[in-house]
């Protein structure tokens, strides 16, 4: 059995201002980040993924866009550059709800109707409740923010 020295004072402290950093970075680590989309009175909050395409997606947050409807099972925002392509994983698990990338325009994809994966989405994150709000018609404003 090995004993250990008492920790002096100089330790002491050097060990309680690390422990004051590490649970901030293990909660940045194991809390997943949310994101609210907020337009025309309706707001929603995203549970998002961790891959290289959310991080990049993150990196412009806070942003004003604008969001407008597309086909008869989403809704859609145009972001100001292509976002970086590094999260594609290829799944089989669809469900309205959905926050994806579209590879062929560079823009986000709100489903709130069944979609199909076709190799061209990169998934993101889902709807946290109901998808009642992306069901409200129109082309507005939206904020997209990281909640902390």
């Amino acid at each position: 059995m090995t004993t250990s020295a008492p920790l002096g004072r100089r330790d002491f402290l050097a060990g309680a201002a690390a422990s004051t950093l590490l649970p901030a970075t293990a909660r940045a680590q194991s809390t997943p980040l949310r994101m609210r989309c907020s337009f025309d009175s309706q707001s929603v909050i995203y549970t998002l993924f961790d891959n290289p395409t959310v991080r990049d997606l993150v990196s412009m947050l806070p942003v004003v866009l604008t969001i407008e409807d597309f086909s008869t099972n989403e809704k859609i925002i145009h972001l100001p550059r292509r976002l970086d392509e590094g999260g594609f994983a290829p799944f089989d698990d669809e469900t309205p709800g959905d926050l994806c990338y579209f590879l062929g325009w560079g823009n986000l994809a709100l489903f709130h109707g069944a979609y199909r994966f076709r190799n061209d989405l990169i998934r993101l994150g889902h709807l946290e409740g109901g998808v009642a709000p992306l069901l409200h018609k129109g082309e507005y404003p939206v904020r997209l923010e990281l909640l902390g």
